[in-house]
């Protein structure tokens, strides 16, 4: 769950655990979910007010603002991965020079910065500056970068962060870029009003809902160290070009997370958190594998029913060392994920570390549909399936047990073996047709406040049909949240090999730049205490997996 906000927007504690994803095991997939917002007719562009334009948006954009034609459907473009929809715009902006910008691979789908969106209206219209300099810091002197942010200081298209930087490499937002090329367009628009610090600064703020009594705010430890430092830098440092604003801060971020030695807590970039989606709704694109950071190494969680992950043979606890050749055991977690991701039909070459042995397992990057639930059935006993605890199952999972009590079970498996977890709301779901209206489900404790999540709806299927919870170590977070408090409530026998250990809860907090911070703020236990960070939940009875299955063999026999 990714909240948006203007600088920082403390949130309700109560209705962040109600809503927020549990499962902060990483999939290497990138999911886009779609921003919707009212725009005036006269907007060139339609995204967000507050989201990074992309390049492909900005540069089709751009082509339509200055009339150019797209007509032109002979050109060979030597750039890779344009999409249909949008190469009649790369190839009109290509003839005039505008792309060089961004190298041989356009990658449109990223943000565009201030920047390279003021180079790019500037070779597609040709403008040139009566200027022959800027004293900004961050826009190298005598560049094609400098003849543009001249360009655009001129007309008023765009105006300075500060008064020594232009804050060129700072990502573009959907406001701002609307606003340049109805500029660029003529349209009668009101000047200019970057997005500045003081402004972000003075934005409302939503407090929390908490009674406690205020806590005085915190100040950065060694604040006058930092300041001090940056203003030497720009004051006297040699190489003016290599001092980049946004980099610094982000670059501080990232060193400030790392401090507390958390893997589950991190500073997100704008790239890597448009990338950072789970897979509770919707397609994936990748290899298909829940991993985490453990003990210093990408660890696969569980490979995704069906996924080339599990086709290649990938399993729960393999280590994957490097890349493509890229080793990834120096890298932080989200860049390792980064190198693992790539784009569809493409091959990664994982080395993996497994069972005190190196291989090399040969992955193909592919579009994954996701199932959450998959129900057979086996003569009278029911075995349903969770892959996830998503919207699916938050929504349809109530009725279709209803339908498998109506069919007269005799028995049901619940088989959460490599299901990540996912949402706690859905968890509580599945719970809440096994047991009765208002049993614990977890207790959730963070520093301000304790609370026990309860199930809110009458059970489903009769307390009369005895049940088998199948787990291994790919079960994770809520996945272990109904393993554990089932086995508290005595309503099913646990059944496999110890879960994964994953008992931490994480909010996900955006800023208005797009950047995003990930932290731990509360565990959970099960209603009866047990702690499952690190722990797990140990089975009933345990069988270890094997060519057949054993497991699912014994649950059915405990169930006849």
């Amino acid at each position: 769950m990714q909240v948006r906000i203007n600088k920082l927007h403390p949130i309700s504690m109560f209705k962040t655990f109600r809503i927020i994803a549990l499962t902060q095991v990483f999939t290497l997939c990138m999911a886009l979910l779609p921003i919707t917002q009212a725009h005036a007719a006269s907007d060139p562009l339609r995204t967000a007010d507050g989201a990074v334009v992309t390049r492909g948006d900005f540069i089709r954009g751009a082509v339509q603002v200055l009339n150019i034609s797209t007509n032109d459907e002979k050109t060979v473009l030597p750039y890779m991965r344009v999409a249909s929809a949008l190469t009649p715009f790369v190839i009109a902006a290509h003839k005039k020079g505008a792309l060089k910008v961004f190298g041989d691979d356009l990658l449109l789908a990223q943000g565009i910065t201030r920047g390279d969106a003021l180079f790019v209206v500037a070779k597609l219209g040709g403008f040139r500056s009566m200027q022959t300099k800027t004293d900004y810091t961050d826009v190298p002197s005598g560049s094609d970068l400098e003849n543009a942010v001249a360009m655009a200081i001129e007309n008023n298209w765009m105006a300075p962060v500060r008064d020594n930087i232009f804050g060129a490499r700072r990502m573009l937002i959907g406001k701002d870029a609307n606003l340049l090329l109805r500029k660029v367009r003529g349209d009668d628009v009101p000047t200019f009003e970057p997005q500045t610090e003081d402004m972000i600064e003075s934005a409302p703020k939503i407090r929390y809902n908490i009674q406690t009594q205020p806590r005085a705010s915190t100040p950065l430890p060694k604040s006058q160290i930092l300041e001090a430092l940056w203003e030497l830098i720009n004051k006297e440092y040699l190489y003016e070009d290599r001092i980049d604003p946004d980099n610094a801060a982000y670059a501080a971020a990232e060193a400030i997370m790392k401090t507390l030695d958390d893997p589950y807590t991190t500073f997100m970039r704008p790239v890597t958190s448009r990338n950072f989606q789970s897979q509770i709704r919707g397609e994936i694109s990748g290899i298909g594998a829940q991993v985490e950071q453990k003990d210093g190494y990408l660890t696969i969680v569980a490979p995704i029913t069906g996924s080339p992950a599990e086709d290649a043979g990938l399993l729960p606890g393999d280590r994957v060392l490097e890349v493509d050749g890229v080793d990834l055991v120096p890298l932080g977690f989200l860049d390792a994920v980064e190198h693992v991701r790539g784009k569809r039909g493409s091959t990664a070459k994982l080395l993996i570390w497994r069972n005190g042995s190196e291989l090399t397992v040969n992955v193909k990057r592919d579009t994954i549909s996701v199932p959450e639930i998959i129900i057979t059935w086996n003569g009278n006993v029911a075995i349903v399936k969770l892959v996830q605890f998503g919207r699916l199952t938050e929504t349809e999972l109530r009725g279709q047990v209803a339908a498998i009590n109506t069919k007269g079970a005799k028995g049901l498996i619940l088989d959460l073996r490599n299901n990540p977890g996912g949402l706690l709301d859905a968890a509580s779901v599945v719970m809440s047709n096994f047991v009765p209206k208002g049993t614990s489900v977890a207790r959730i404790l963070s520093r301000l406040v304790t609370r026990t999540e309860k199930t809110t709806e009458d059970p489903t299927l009769d307390a009369s049909v005895p049940m088998v919870v199948l787990i291994n170590g790919g079960s994770a977070s809520a996945s272990e949240i109904v393993a554990g408090s089932l086995q508290d409530a005595k309503r099913a026998i646990i059944l496999g090999q110890r879960s994964f250990g994953k008992g931490t809860v994480q909010q996900v907090i955006q800023f208005n730049d797009q950047s995003a911070f990930k932290m731990t703020i509360a565990e959970w236990l099960t209603p009866d205490g047990r702690k499952i960070n690190g722990d797990g939940v140990h089975p009933d009875i345990e069988i270890l997996e094997g060519d057949r299955d054993e497991q699912l063999s014994r649950a059915l026999e405990l169930l006849r």
